[in-house]
C-alpha cells in the first residue's frame, strides 16, 4: 500500500497581494459596489491639510488674491483671445488688445458712475435728519416700547476747561485717518498692477502652462486625463462666467428701466449697482435690496412710493434666481445651496468682498475636478443640489 505523497495531495495557495483586495457589497441592479473608508490617520492628514491651506491663504492674502482674480479673470477673457489668435494674431498681441479693452472699459464705468455715486454719498449726512422726520410716526411706536436709554455720567460742561478736555484731540485723528487711508490705496493700487500683469502673462502665455503641466506627468493615461481636465475647467469656468455676466446685465437693465419708470434719481447708476451685487449670491442682492430702500426714502415724498423701487428689485430678483438663472445654467453649474452660503461666509472671512467673487468660481472648479476623479465622486455629489 502506497502513501500518497504529503506534496502532491496539500491543496495549493493562491497568494493575492493586499493592494489588490477590494471589499465589494452587491448593490440594487445586481452589481458590486466598493466601499472606500477612510481611516483615522487619513482624516487626521485631511484635516491638517485643510488647515493649512487656510492659513496660508489668510495671512498671503496680498499674494493669493492677485493670483485667483487673475485666473479667474484668465479664464473668462480666454475665448477672445483665442478668437484674435484665430486671425493670425500673435498671442501676446492678442492678450495686450483683450486686457487693454478690458481695462478701459472698467475704467469708463468707473469714472460715469464714480460722481452721482460721490455726491450721493456727501448728501446721506444732510438728509438722515429729513429721513427721521419722515419715519417717525413709525418710529415713534418701536421707541415706546424699548427702555429709555440711561443718562450721561457727568452732564456738568459749565466750565472752559472741562470742555477742553472733554474734546479729542483733532490733528492726531486725522492724522491716523489720512495715513489708514494712503495705506489702503497703495495697497489697492499695487495688488491691482499686480493682478494686471498677471493676467497679461496668463493669456499671453497661451497653452505654455497645460504643455508643462503635461510634460511632468508619468504616463500617457495621465497626459491625457490633465489635457482633458484643464480644457473642462477652463471650458466651466468661461462659459459659467459669460452666463452669469450676460444674466446680472439683463437684470441691471430689466430693474434700471423699473426704477427710472417709478422716478427714482440716478436709475442707472443703481441699475449698475444691482447687476455688480448681482456677482454675490445671497449677500448682494439683500444688500442692493437695502440699499436701494434707503435712496428712495431720501429721495421721495412718501413711504410706500419710497419703497417701490426695492419691492419691484425684489420681485424681479425672485424669478431670475428661481427660474431664469436655473434654465440658463443648468444641472451641471447647480451646486448644493448651503455649501455656496457657507463657503461664501468663509471666503468674506477670509478675503473680504474679493472672497465673496472668488468663492462661486472657486468651488465651480473644485466640482469639476471631483466630477473627473472616480476618488472624489462622494465629494462630487456632496457639492450638487
Amino acid at each position: 500500500m502506497k502513501i500518497p505523497d504529503a506534496k502532491k495531495s496539500r491543496p495549493r495557495q493562491v497568494v493575492v497581494p493586499h493592494e489588490t483586495i477590494s471589499h465589494e457589497t452587491p448593490a440594487g441592479n445586481g452589481r458590486a459596489s466598493h466601499l472606500h473608508t477612510v481611516t483615522l490617520p487619513q482624516a487626521t492628514r485631511i484635516i491638517v491639510i485643510i488647515a493649512s491651506i487656510t492659513v496660508f491663504a489668510y495671512f498671503a492674502r496680498p499674494i493669493v488674491l492677485p493670483v485667483l482674480l487673475a485666473w479667474v479673470a484668465s479664464m473668462a477673457l480666454k475665448p477672445p483671445v483665442t478668437w484674435l489668435r484665430a486671425r493670425f494674431l500673435p498671442a501676446p498681441l492678442a492678450a495686450a488688445i483683450v486686457v487693454g479693452l478690458t481695462c478701459a472699459a472698467i475704467l469708463c464705468t468707473v469714472s460715469y458712475f464714480g460722481r452721482p455715486a460721490a455726491d450721493w454719498i456727501k448728501s446721506y449726512p444732510q438728509a438722515v435728519p429729513e429721513l427721521k422726520q419722515r419715519l417717525g410716526h413709525l418710529i415713534h411706536p418701536v421707541a415706546s416700547v424699548l427702555p429709555p436709554a440711561p443718562a450721561p455720567a457727568s452732564t456738568n460742561v459749565s466750565t472752559n476747561q472741562d470742555a477742553k478736555i472733554s474734546l479729542p484731540a483733532p490733528t492726531s485723528e486725522n492724522e491716523h485717518i489720512v495715513t489708514t487711508v494712503f495705506n489702503w490705496t497703495g495697497t489697492a493700487l499695487a495688488g491691482t498692477a499686480e493682478t494686471i500683469a498677471l493676467l497679461f502673462l496668463l493669456l499671453a502665455s497661451g497653452d505654455l502652462f497645460m504643455q508643462k503641466l503635461v510634460h511632468v506627468m508619468p504616463t500617457l493615461q495621465d497626459k491625457k486625463r490633465a489635457v482633458e481636465l484643464s480644457r473642462e475647467i477652463q471650458s466651466s469656468i468661461s462659459r459659467y462666467l459669460f452666463s452669469v455676466a450676460i444674466i446680472n446685465l439683463c437684470l441691471g437693465v430689466i430693474v434700471g428701466a423699473a426704477f427710472y419708470t417709478l422716478g427714482l434719481p440716478n436709475a442707472l447708476m443703481w441699475a449698475a449697482v444691482v447687476a455688480l451685487a448681482n456677482f454675490i449670491p445671497y449677500f448682494g442682492p439683500v444688500v442692493g435690496i437695502c440699499v436701494v430702500a434707503l435712496a428712495g426714502l431720501l429721495s421721495m415724498d412718501t413711504v410706500g412710493l419710497a419703497l417701490a423701487p426695492a419691492g419691484v428689485y425684489l420681485v424681479i430678483h425672485l424669478l431670475e434666481a428661481n427660474l431664469i438663472t436655473p434654465c440658463v445654467l443648468g444641472r451641471r453649474f447647480t451646486l448644493n445651496p448651503v455649501i455656496i452660503f457657507v463657503f461664501l461666509i468663509f471666503c468674506i472671512w477670509l478675503w473680504g468682498v474679493l472672497g465673496a467673487f472668488l468663492a462661486v468660481p472657486i468651488l465651480v472648479t473644485l466640482k469639476v475636478i471631483c466630477d473627473r476623479m472616480p476618488r472624489l465622486s462622494t465629494l462630487s455629489a456632496f457639492l450638487a443640489s
